[in-house]
């Protein structure tokens, strides 16, 4: 495999969790949530590296007693709590790197599969003289409205079916995929400035937010790993 075509995987991870308690560690699927997008990661040929940022001795010490090319760094006092920019723990991971392209992540994505993730690195390499940047997104088409009752992307006085309203795209939070340079030149920020979107199934692309996406998201990876 080309090295030149290969990145650095991030995936930041606290241990304090507001909604979902203990949310990295906690048993998903009989392992820590967080397992399942580790393998996802690894198991992929174009990831070279997983760099975990974590303020977390039980989660550093969980993920280097589990997996190999893994490489833990200690989260400083200045970038943690939960209010701290997630590009702000991006710029600090890259300056511990010489590598220049980097996909990041989340362990609330368990249902991601190495599939998809070679597929969206192939396409940023094979599309990087035109855009700078990747990031997923699951396509919506549905009748959608402004918080006061606004259509936003529809007349309510044709009715005309879902499956022909013109298509928007949520930014799902699955992966981003970008450079030093896009990083840098974009002021710091994971999405450059003439990014790629790239759609991904609603099921796979499921993020755990609440308690109850947690469920959800088991159940699902359950039935996808016992089929």
């Amino acid at each position: 495999m080309n090295s030149d075509r290969k990145v650095i995987a991030l995936l930041p991870m606290k241990g304090h969790s507001e909604r979902v308690p203990n949310k990295n560690l906690k048993p998903f699927a009989g392992k820590p949530l967080y397992h399942a997008i580790m393998h996802a990661l690894l198991d992929c040929e174009l990831i070279s590296e997983v760099l975990i940022n974590t303020d977390s001795r039980l989660i550093a010490e969980d993920a280097l007693s589990h997996f190999s090319r893994v490489r833990i760094i200690q989260r400083p006092e200045s970038i943690c709590g939960d209010f701290v920019s997630m590009n702000e723990i991006i710029d600090y991971d890259m300056q511990q790197t010489n590598s220049q392209h980097f996909i990041q992540t989340h362990s609330t994505n368990p249902l991601l599969k190495t599939e998809t993730i070679s597929k969206a690195i192939s396409f940023y390499f094979d599309s990087i003289s035109i855009y700078d940047s990747v990031f997923s997104v699951t396509r919506l088409q549905t009748r959608l409205y402004w918080q006061d009752g606004t259509p936003v992307n529809h007349n309510p006085n044709e009715l005309i079916r879902t499956q022909d309203l013109p298509p928007l795209y949520e930014e799902n939070s699955n992966f981003f995929i970008f450079s030093q340079s896009s990083f840098s030149q974009s002021g710091r920020r994971r999405i450059g400035k003439c990014p790629a979107m790239f759609e991904m199934n609603k099921m796979e692309a499921i993020d755990i937010d609440e308690p109850e996406d947690f469920d959800l998201a088991e159940t699902l990876y359950l039935k996808r790993n016992t089929a």
